[in-house]
């Protein structure tokens, strides 16, 4: 499992941040009561939950969960039974203090090596994360692994515009979520450019590097983490992609 320390500290210092969750709150439009993993919105959320097709009793799999926010409120509105991933125990802790149980359940995993059965998870979601596998095609032959026939996978991330500009991280410039999909074995694959959902990214990290830090190591990191994005703008597009896991036909007949 990579190191997960970098992880294990922002999680933790955000977590004490009331700054740096009032950015999120207000750039993304999320209630105080849903906590942000990652860049999606309020109505971005909302995408993601229908895209997944799941239904009451159903098992949704939050691959990359972080603090549990997204994939808490997508079970929330569907009733799926939620089962969190993260290689960051920091992460996991304070998801799980939101409940553990029947209907969700946090662990710690990584991207290549989830622990769950073939085929035992009905979708699966990944949240601005996918880019952190080595190499992301790993985790979306996991995801596939673990999806049963049928079954659907959300992805959102970011791919590189036009020729590839090198001041990109190098886990941005090799994102292609349309061929890893169909390479791991996945059909009806959709990769959407989400510009709206870019426009809310664009306001949070503005908002933050504008910010008076005073201190709070959260914020601090924020603000660097947002100056390297505005920086590379222009040459990154938001992503959402979707697919589906194939019906095998030999499980079929069975």
């Amino acid at each position: 499992m990579a190191d997960a320390s970098g992880f294990n500290a922002w999680h933790a210092d955000v977590a004490r941040s009331p700054s740096c969750n009032l950015i999120f709150q207000e750039a993304l439009g999320l209630p105080s009561e849903v906590v942000s993993n990652s860049l999606l919105s309020w109505a971005a959320i909302a995408e993601v939950a229908a895209a997944l097709r799941v239904t009451p009793g159903h098992i949704l799999v939050d691959l990359a969960c972080g603090r549990g926010g997204y994939s808490r409120e997508v079970a929330r509105r569907t009733g799926a039974r939620l089962v969190g991933l993260d290689y960051s125990a920091v992460a996991v802790a304070i998801a799980a203090r939101g409940g553990q149980g029947d209907h969700a359940w946090f662990c710690v995993a990584d991207f290549t090596a989830l622990g769950l059965r073939d085929h035992s998870a009905h979708a699966v979601m990944c949240i601005d994360a996918v880019q952190f596998s080595d190499p992301p095609l790993a985790a979306l032959r996991e995801c596939r692994r673990i999806l049963a026939d049928g079954g659907r996978l959300a992805v959102t991330a970011w791919e590189p515009v036009g020729p590839v500009d090198e001041r990109l991280p190098e886990r941005t410039r090799r994102m292609n979520l349309a061929r890893d999909l169909a390479a791991a074995g996945f059909e009806q694959i959709k990769v959407t450019g989400k510009p709206d959902w870019y426009a809310d990214e664009r306001r949070l990290w503005e908002s933050a590097v504008q910010a008076d830090a005073n201190g709070d190591p959260a914020l601090v990191a924020l603000q660097q983490e947002g100056t390297r994005a505005l920086a590379t703008f222009d040459v990154k597009r938001r992503v959402f992609a979707t697919a589906t896991a194939p019906v095998s036909r030999k499980r079929n007949k069975a």
